[in-house]
């Protein structure tokens, strides 16, 4: 019989399975920042740095307030164990999963540099490339662009030097040596993963396996496609890959309710391993690209959490802010809050705070301090509401943070 888990306990299963209701730790350092990233798999990367750059932001959330530089060390540093690869989206992981893409970099060559295509019309530029990475590399595409500029002329530009370089990373030619400046370092493979990692060879199939496998375990139970989206990974090889597991008795077949697609249940699984807390306390503000919102469909069937980012809507079609995160307190996403750290003036601003439809009375008090924990963390010295915010919830912050009354500028 198909074990029957109630949404409140797969709520905490996937909480737990994140990391999350533990006690943050009295110090964070480099041991704890790669066992987050051990145990998530991958740090999704994005550029916008509004509030703050999402690849920091689950580290935050989950161990509380750390020196960035350790993390930086880590993942932008070439010496670090770290590089990136498109692994989810564009993300930071561990050198050694490398191999487990082998897979996906033959399919990027098959769509992208098959005859006729961009790349195959310019090899040119790409052979050119190699050469002047085997010479030079590491090196940012602003570099190698001047190069180009100054040998080649005009008609070979920074937009097909990036693009061919863009291209080699996707086939797995060229990796990322770090960033500098948050800008890509490219470099040949060679020039950055060890040997142990060039000489390892993984099937296709194993690999699928394996990344769906760290999906259960980084997700703790989940449909097949919340597990095949952690790593983007489709079609038919998904079901074989789960049903291995499923026999091998790694993946535990479940029923939540509530889980239904066309009034029917959806088949779900729950790792052999994964803990089943009675209770999580948590209080964190989540990027938009933390695992346990980022695929969107399972955030609404886990969380009742209707979430779409809004950067690229025009300002004044905007509902929720440019940069909403979701509030998640205990086992619940319980609002969201859209903050744009103003360095110059010292202060975290609160640009739009609303909560979500049964948020806790306590919501505003678990809040408060979560954002002097979050500016002090920023190195800004108060929290206030900007004129002019919208949501329910800003005018009852804006009351809070008045001088006088609890904290703020």
């Amino acid at each position: 019989m198909v074990e029957q888990v109630s949404p409140a306990l797969a709520r905490r299963i996937a909480l737990a399975a994140q990391g999350f209701g533990r006690p943050h730790p009295a110090v964070v350092g480099t041991r704890q920042l790669n066992g987050l990233v051990d145990r998530l798999g991958v740090l999704q990367i994005d550029s916008v740095n509004v509030f703050e750059r999402s690849h920091y932001l689950p580290a935050f959330a989950r161990l509380g307030a750390y020196d960035r530089s350790l993390l930086d060390r880590l993942t932008f540093d070439a010496r670090g164990p770290h590089t990136e690869y498109w692994a989810h989206e564009a993300a930071f992981m561990r050198k050694e999963d490398w191999p487990l893409f082998a897979w996906r970099m033959r399919e990027y060559r098959e769509r992208y540099g098959g005859p006729g295509s961009w790349f195959e019309v310019n090899e040119s530029t790409a052979e050119w490339l190699r050469g002047e990475l085997e010479a030079n590399g590491p090196l940012v595409a602003g570099e190698i662009e001047h190069d180009a500029n100054r040998r080649t002329g005009p008609w070979w530009g920074w937009s097909e030097v990036k693009r061919a370089l863009e291209r080699m990373f996707l086939f797995g030619e060229v990796a990322i040596a770090g960033r500098m400046r948050f800008q890509r370092r490219y470099a040949l493979t060679e020039q950055v993963l060890p040997s142990s990692v060039l000489d390892t060879t993984v099937s296709e199939e194993d690999a699928i396996r394996e990344l769906l496998r760290r999906a259960a375990v980084a997700h703790g139970i989940g449909t097949a496609r919340d597990f095949a989206d952690y790593y983007r990974i489709k079609g038919p090889r998904v079901g074989v890959a789960l049903q291995e597991l499923e026999d091998a008795g790694e993946l535990i077949p479940v029923q939540v309710r509530g889980w239904e697609s066309a009034g029917r249940p959806v088949r779900a699984w729950m790792h052999r391993d994964a803990r089943k807390p009675r209770t999580v306390e948590a209080a964190a503000l989540l990027s938009p690209f933390d695992p346990v919102v980022w695929f969107r469909d399972r955030a609404l069937r886990m969380f009742g959490f209707h979430y779409r980012i809004e950067i690229y809507t025009p300002a004044p079609k905007r509902v929720y802010g440019y940069y909403s995160l979701p509030i998640l307190i205990d086992d619940a996403l319980v609002g969201r809050i859209d903050l744009k750290s103003d360095r110059q003036a010292g202060v975290l601003r609160v640009q739009s705070a609303w909560t979500e439809p049964g948020s806790p009375p306590a919501t505003l008090d678990r809040l408060l301090p979560l954002l002097a924990e979050t500016a002090a963390w920023q190195g800004l010295e108060s929290v206030c509401v900007a004129e002019g915010a919208r949501g329910d919830l800003a005018p009852l912050l804006a009351d809070a943070l008045r001088p006088g009354v609890g904290f703020g500028a």
